[in-house]
């Protein structure tokens, strides 16, 4: 069965996240954005982990379900649709390795309660897990790995955000240049990456050590209205075997859905304070300093895997799926209906489309531009029509800013001189 996941999400347990992360407002967003399996993130917290038990319930496949009595109205006919939850958490581990401080986050799947409990105790002593969803151990990525085994053999566990400069495996600031590095004899176990919202699959073809390695994409989201800015596609049985088992062999893993990855936080080099964008070729001019402050620039994911990679651009392996680049809904409404995207207009306009026309995901990339041009405009069907071919313009993100995207017109790029550049 074909169906679409989102394995990495947080709760409002962890830092800079909404309260409105509970598990019935992520029952609701996931309907609306057309997801079928949604992680539950930070199993880990306490207060979470006692929430999660009380309001799931297991589903038989080593998934969950939330309570019928839990369950909340405001959901439009065409989007309803079963909802299956799987345990997850994510994990920053800072600690010193090869005379460098590393900082790696990671993904970990588990089965079932019994096992995140175990998973729990065994990381309870290594640091606090009250502190945050997302708890931060000073522990070697590949001991966590080495416990996560230990205490939940069947458990997934895989690199967050791979390419994000502070936090991550290959990071320009606190990563590794290989698996293998990082998780020494243990990488064989490490089956997937997440690519993170800075980077594409098309990015990570260029390094043939990522050929055995399944590329996966989540939202990572901190609010409700996050859930789904990036997914995976499947096409097994909907379980945590089916899954777990499609990302280890590839087969039923379907591809994935991907912000333009220019829009990312971390796509290309600069200083944001100092206003300063640079390509990587321009970095590597100015020595990898910024004009303005003198200091280091903060090297983003594009330059990271240029100096990582053994293969040009646009270099495709036979055997990976597609992915699709998509802007979220309500963005694509913000403009053509020229108001922010948080106002009110955008929000009844994006309730009217779904009731009308069914799940996010299905009008962005499903619906036949003529059925949306009905329920909607000529300006939205063909704000979509250019979206999915790919026709935008993007500023691209740096050293933490999102990245500026438009449809209809283009968009200057924030640098110390030089013309704008349009991707």
């Amino acid at each position: 069965m074909r169906f679409i996941a989102d394995l990495h999400i947080h709760s409002r347990y962890s830092r800079a996240t909404s309260r409105d992360m509970s598990p019935e407002s992520i029952w609701k967003w996931a309907q609306l954005k057309g997801i079928t399996v949604i992680g539950t993130g930070d199993f880990t917290h306490p207060k979470w982990f006692k929430e999660l038990n009380e309001k799931l319930e297991s589903s038989g496949n080593g998934l969950f379900r939330l309570k019928k009595e839990y369950r909340i109205e405001g959901i439009p006919g065409s989007c309803r649709a079963e909802v299956f939850s799987l345990l997850s958490v994510e994990i920053s581990c800072i600690y010193s390795k090869n005379g460098r401080t590393r900082k790696i986050h990671s993904l970990i799947f588990v089965t079932d309660f019994a096992a995140a409990a175990r998973l729990n105790t065994a990381l309870a002593r290594i640091g606090n897990l009250n502190a945050d969803g997302r708890p931060i151990l000073g522990m070697d990525a590949k001991d966590l790995l080495k416990v996560m085994l230990d205490a939940c053999p069947d458990a997934l566990l895989v690199p967050a955000h791979a390419w994000t400069p502070h936090f991550s495996v290959f990071g320009a600031e606190s990563g590794f240049d290989s698996l293998e590095e990082c998780f020494e004899e243990l990488a064989p176990h490490i089956h997937a990456i997440e690519t993170g919202l800075s980077s594409d699959p098309a990015m990570n073809w260029r390094l043939s050590d990522l050929d055995r390695i399944t590329l996966i994409s989540n939202s990572d989201a901190h609010s409700p209205a996050k859930i789904g800015r990036e997914a995976n596609i499947f096409d097994t049985g909907i379980s945590y075997k089916g899954i777990i088992d499609a990302i280890k062999t590839k087969k039923g893993f379907s591809g994935t859905i991907e912000f333009f990855p220019e829009e990312g936080k971390y796509h290309y080099d600069g200083h944001r304070l100092c206003g300063v964008s640079f390509s990587p070729q321009e970095t590597v001019r100015h020595n990898y300093l910024c004009p303005v402050c003198g200091k280091r620039l903060t090297v983003g994911v594009m330059h990271r895997v240029g100096k990582l990679a053994d293969r040009g651009e646009g270099f495709k392996p036979k055997s990976r799926p597609p992915f699709h680049s998509i802007i979220p809904l309500p963005g694509i409404l913000a403009e053509a209906l020229k108001v922010g995207v948080s106002s009110k207009k955008v929000n009844n306009e994006y309730l009217g489309l779904l009731e009308k026309l069914g799940n996010e995901f299905k009008i962005l990339m499903d619906v036949p531009l003529n059925d949306i041009e009905k329920a909607g405009s000529p300006l939205i069907r063909e704000a979509i029509s250019r979206m999915r071919s790919g026709n935008v313009y993007i500023a691209p993100g740096f050293d933490g800013e999102f990245g500026k995207i438009k449809i209809f017109e283009e968009v200057e790029r924030k640098e110390v001189k030089g013309p704008a550049t349009l991707f």
